[in-house]
């Protein structure tokens, strides 16, 4: 039987290959899906879909808490929990503008690379791009 002392909150689990970095119960996240962001809130309908590279808003009283950028990655929804399993996930204020930029521009390098040499393909490299992109554009502008 589920427990009705918690239904206006949502378990909310961040998992990285290399920890579990959040599991916590939210009042709503925001995930962007391959498909668009979507929203989790208490009673969400069975879900598993693509995570694309982005933003993780957490919500709490009507606002955005926190925000986690993730690489991409998977997410499970029930009507009682979002896990999101993320290739890599670092708090927005965590991250390090220079470094997200060289990032971006060494996968820009690698993907005009990888077009030259049919052999090496370019998947790889988009994603990577894409990765790096979506980190720079999740720094907040001040």
């Amino acid at each position: 039987m589920a427990d009705s002392t918690n239904t206006d909150r949502v378990e909310f689990e961040l998992v990285s290959p290399q920890k579990l970095l959040k599991s916590e119960p939210v009042e709503m996240v925001v995930v962007p899906g391959a498909e668009g962001d979507f929203g989790v809130l208490p009673g969400h309908s069975l879900l598993i879909a693509t995570v694309r590279p982005g933003v993780i808003d957490i919500h709490e009283g009507g606002q955005v808490r926190e925000s986690i950028f993730v690489s991409g990655g998977f997410a499970e929804v029930s009507p009682d929990r979002c896990t999101v399993l993320a290739e890599e996930a670092i708090p927005v204020g965590d991250i390090d503008k220079a470094a997200a930029e060289a990032r971006l521009d060494d996968a820009k390098a690698a993907l005009a690379k990888a077009e030259e040499d049919p052999e090496t393909g370019t998947a790889a490299a988009d994603r990577e791009l894409k990765a790096a992109e979506a980190m720079v554009a999740a720094i907040p502008q001040h």
